[in-house]
């Protein structure tokens, strides 16, 4: 073999032997990398991971979360602009004016809701019965009826969550606030208040009370009475009164869904 044919025997080996080389670390730099599992124990860092968070679940009402929606108790009733109006009856029950305004109430085939005390329902925990027997239903009016606003949280607490059974609280003396709100909410109750009160509590006349009534009564319109705090008997008589001019007007009574 000649030195120039050995020569460029050599020369072509050396550069099929660079060329491969070449080949090699382009693929090697174009392959993908092996993906990395994270262990189940640790986080990625690149993507922390997050704790979702809940509510807290009071435990008066299991299965109800803080903040969720409470059903309007006039909403299933007012539906198709129905000409309803709600009554309701504060402060009781007391065993002398609850059973007369049952009795009225029974009389017109009209029915009501009754917020109460705790310490006036146990006191007389045999019309709780009684009025629930006819029809009607029973909303919370906390404990001793003090004004909510002014209260510690804790005193607050109580009050509200330890108050009577019920899907329904009326704060007394319509004292509230967002506090308050947040609060009956948590304990998975509506808060109601109303639209008329013909001041019953001041005792002006049962002719005053009747007047009042008729001349704001509206459809769906909540109105404000007294079954306790003092004697009724205005109350009594103007109910009796008040009830067939109404349902001359075309008006029904259901009880709240409390």
């Amino acid at each position: 073999m000649s030195r120039k044919l050995a020569a460029a025997i050599g020369t072509a080996t050396a550069v099929l032997l660079l060329a491969g080389g070449l080949v090699a670390v382009t693929l090697g730099r174009s392959a993908p990398p092996k993906p990395v599992v994270a262990s189940s124990s640790t986080p990625s860092s690149a993507a922390p991971a997050t704790t979702p968070t809940t509510s807290p679940v009071s435990t008066h009402t299991p299965g109800r979360r803080s903040g969720e929606p409470v059903a309007d108790p006039t909403a299933a009733l007012v539906a198709g602009n129905r000409n309803v109006l709600f009554l309701s009856f504060d402060d009781g029950p007391d065993p002398v004016w609850t059973p007369r305004i049952l009795q009225v109430l029974r009389k017109h085939g009209a029915h009501a809701t009754f917020f109460q005390l705790g310490t006036m329902q146990a006191q007389y925990p045999a019309l709780r019965a009684q009025i629930l027997a006819e029809g009607n239903t029973i909303g919370s009016h906390s404990i001793s009826h003090p004004q909510l606003t002014a209260l510690s949280a804790a005193r607050r607490h109580h009050e509200i969550f330890g108050g009577p059974r019920s899907k329904c609280f009326r704060p007394p003396y319509g004292a509230t606030n967002p506090k308050v709100r947040a609060e009956i909410k948590a304990a998975g109750m509506a808060e109601v208040l109303w639209d008329i009160d013909p001041r019953d509590w001041a005792k002006p006349g049962a002719t005053k009370i009747v007047n009042n009534i008729l001349h704001h009564a509206h459809r769906h319109n909540i109105i404000l009475l007294h079954d306790g705090g003092g004697v009724r008997a205005q109350t009594v008589a103007a109910l009796d009164r008040v009830l067939p001019l109404l349902k001359a007007r075309g008006f029904s009574f259901p009880a709240m869904n409390c």
